[in-house]
């Protein structure tokens, strides 16, 4: 993020109040935005130089083109590392990249490389301050989607054994099925992936340094801070994914009903698809607005060697990681 360019200047954090729920789904809609994956490095760089200039004293103030530079570096840099993520499992593409993922749990023997790429998502996304070693990533990933495939398998393979309900009613389960195991199988893998930042603590700041060109050092790592975060971050895995448990599906059962869908029964994969992708824009702000990404808590919440050691207000701060 803009915070790890050099100079003694802060860029104001967003355009938007990110202590209202509006103001954060505005912001983060410029950082989800799929127009930043096509910048590329050259386009990368310039937007960190007209931000450096900023810090730097060079530019005197705000104008539309820095607001967009910054755009692109929050979308593309990690704000713990200042190094760009990996292009697929940016938030700017997480919408497409979850698109593979959706239609695979439509798709049988797809679920390993589906819940791989949540593996991926949910690592290059976390916190950085636990960095994880080769063994425990392997540990992580290996249990994250053994679980998270075991949940969608069992999910499957329910609605077929309820013989009682009508046959209208299964179907209507049917479609919402695969969705439900999208949306609990991601929730799994947020705590099975990032399991290592509850167990060891991840770093919180005094509020009102953090982020500061000159950052000051962490006051220690916080357990209680870890597992609000990841919780908070697995939670919103699912608010983003309970729309798409029931509007695709839905649809796509009254679209069936139809005589033009019957007579062309090769579009209904792409047709659900395509229902799926306008969902998921439509809700990844709102779910992934429902908590800062920069968290904020007293102090006095976390272990007591933190107590009474808050910046301003009493209050820390820590990266919840999205």
């Amino acid at each position: 993020m803009s915070s790890s360019l050099p100079g003694s200047r802060e860029l104001p954090a967003s355009q938007y109040d990110l202590n209202t729920y509006w103001g954060r789904v505005k912001h983060t809609a410029g950082i989800t935005d799929p127009r930043t994956l096509l910048v590329g490095s050259t386009g990368l760089e310039q937007a960190k130089r007209a931000i450096v200039a900023y810090k730097q004293g060079e530019t005197k103030e705000m104008t539309p083109e820095l607001w967009q530079a910054k755009k692109i570096v929050d979308s593309t840099l990690h704000p713990d590392t200042g190094e760009p993520v990996m292009l697929p499992f940016r938030m700017s593409a997480f919408v497409l990249s979850n698109l593979v993922v959706t239609a695979g749990m439509l798709t049988p023997g797809l679920g390993v490389a589906n819940q791989s790429l949540n593996v991926a998502i949910n690592n290059a996304n976390a916190n950085k301050s636990t960095p994880l070693s080769y063994s425990k990533l392997a540990q992580s990933y290996f249990l994250a989607v053994g679980a998270s495939c075991s949940v969608a398998v069992g999910l499957n393979s329910l609605v077929p054994r309820l013989t009682r309900l009508s046959p209208s009613t299964r179907l209507v389960l049917g479609r919402l099925v695969p969705f439900a195991a999208v949306a609990s199988a991601g929730a799994l893998n947020v705590f099975l992936m990032r399991g290592e930042e509850m167990r060891t603590g991840i770093d919180v700041y005094p509020v009102g340094t953090e982020g500061s060109s000159e950052k000051a050092e962490s006051l220690g790592r916080s357990k209680k801070a870890a597992t609000l975060a990841v919780a908070e971050t697995a939670l919103s895995r699912v608010l983003n994914s309970s729309p798409i448990m029931v509007i695709p599906p839905l649809v796509l059962v009254r679209l069936q009903r139809t005589n033009w869908l019957k007579q062309r029964p090769q579009l209904t994969t792409p047709i659900n698809l395509g229902l799926i992708l306008a969902t998921s824009y439509a809700v990844l702000p709102l779910a992934l607005a429902a908590f800062p990404q920069r968290q904020t808590i007293s102090a006095d919440s976390l272990e007591p060697e933190f107590h009474g050691r808050g910046g301003a207000g009493g209050l820390v701060v820590f990266n919840r990681g999205i």
